[in-house]
């Protein structure tokens, strides 16, 4: 069994669906942090089967939106004093801007760029997202 030792302080990423944690790994460019990371592949779980683990050694800015667009099954623990002082469900967000980017050439995004990519959530089961300029329709998973 491997060991992974507690956090005094810091930040765990946990129930990320199996073999999508380097998504999240990536995403919050943990290659480049000077924290301490542990990156746990296929960890057993009893409700999951398996399942990704990333835990940080430090507390660091996360942007939950993202993280449930990859993932809304994600939980995000907070450790301070090597106890979870809070625990954060993620789910779809409704409403995301500037993460998913408008295809569409005749949307007004195109041209004018100072205009914020905003997209709504469509279909939950599908995870679509519509633009809310032109309807353009785009996959949650397509994010920049």
């Amino acid at each position: 069994m491997l060991n992974i030792e507690k956090l005094k302080n810091g930040i765990v990423i946990d129930h990320i669906r199996a073999g999508h944690g380097i998504r999240v790994f990536n995403w919050l460019g943990l290659d480049k942090t000077s924290h301490t990371v542990a990156f746990v592949v296929n960890a057993q779980s009893n409700h999951m089967g398996k399942k990704d683990i990333i835990k940080i050694d430090d507390t660091i800015s996360i942007n939950f939106d993202v993280l449930g667009l990859i993932d809304p099954n994600i939980t995000v623990n907070i450790i301070e004093n090597e106890q979870v002082c809070e625990k954060i469900k993620l789910r779809l967000p409704r409403r995301v801007e500037n993460i998913l980017i408008c295809k569409n050439p005749r949307c007004i995004t195109s041209n004018e760029h100072y205009i914020p990519h905003i997209f709504n959530l469509d279909n939950e089961e599908l995870r679509t997202y519509r633009c809310e300029y032109c309807d353009e329709l785009r996959s949650g998973s397509d994010f920049q």
